[in-house]
């Protein structure tokens, strides 16, 4: 499923997916105490809900509870009760907002995106996470410095709030080259230069090294300089978007690498679109690459 499909119906399907079966929770077995044994520790791993959506949710957190794996990327409130049980972490929530297209960058949408982030803010804090994802919106004819500004100065509306439960507000860092046409944070540079405008240490970027690496390269370089400003990071692989291995052009251990290296301690979520048979065996083998 794509991702911008799988934003716009996540609240229907995860209670679907919650509702389809239930059963205890996977005990600690050998099996899960040899792959969280195997892990270095030095990377929180966790992999985004979106690329594994024909899988049950139930069924994909025990899996993750086999794998060691402790925290799944962009679900909602409806998502989290069901991963409680699992002792499975929300690292990138979501909830809020109009999707990918439609973001911050637009002064007509902002009176609607206020009240919403303000409506889930308080619900990441509750449920006991950190991490909101916000997007930029496509350009649709405006320059880059007018949306910077504008999106600056909708942000700043909802950030008092941020501060006050100690939710971090991520801007996604996205391709316009292959997969999301128009779209306005699409460099680091101009994501970095809005981090700079806004000034609170509860708004960052959501460092996409797929997405990054088709629009500028220099992934380790831009990482080591401009750390400060990456709250979160997504893996894939380029081309395509599939398996971080030897059959795409990245080399994840050296960038994983470099990620510890600035003493980053939140999570590296896995989002590649997987083209085994079986996509859990996919997904351990990605883990395993990354961790270094």
């Amino acid at each position: 499923m794509e991702r911008r499909k799988f934003i716009g119906a996540s609240a229907a399907a995860s209670v679907g997916l919650i509702a389809c079966k239930t059963s205890a929770a996977v005990p600690a077995n050998e099996q899960a105490e040899e792959m969280e044994a195997e892990l270095k520790g030095n990377i929180n791993h966790s992999a985004c809900r979106w690329c594994y959506s024909k899988i049950p949710l139930e069924e994909l957190l025990q899996h993750f509870n086999t794998l060691g794996i402790k925290a799944l990327d962009l679900t909602g409130p409806e998502d989290w009760p069901l991963m409680k049980k699992y002792n499975i972490h929300a690292s990138m929530c979501w909830g809020a907002g109009k999707g990918i297209t439609e973001g911050w960058n637009d002064l007509k949408l902002h009176e609607e995106l206020i009240v919403d982030y303000e409506r889930v803010i308080p619900l990441v804090a509750e449920a006991g996470y950190t991490n909101l994802i916000c997007f930029s919106g496509n350009r649709n004819g405006m320059d880059d410095a007018t949306g910077l500004k504008n999106c600056a100065e909708g942000l700043k509306k909802i950030l008092p709030l941020a501060e006050k439960h100690g939710v971090i507000i991520q801007m996604e860092l996205l391709n316009s080259k292959v997969d999301h046409a128009d779209y306005m944070c699409d460099t680091s540079t101009w994501g970095i230069e809005l981090c700079k405008a806004i000034a609170s240490d509860n708004f960052k970027l959501l460092y996409d090294i797929y997405h990054m690496q088709i629009m500028e390269g220099d992934v380790i370089r831009t990482i080591q300089d401009h750390h400060q400003y990456f709250g979160h990071y997504h893996t894939g692989g380029n081309p395509g978007r599939n398996e971080i291995n030897e059959t795409q052009e990245l080399f994840y251990p050296a960038i994983m690498k470099a990620i510890v290296a600035t003493g980053y301690k939140g999570y590296v979520a896995q989002e590649f679109i997987p083209t085994w048979e079986d996509p859990i065996a996919a997904l351990k083998e990605g883990v395993t690459i990354c961790d270094v």
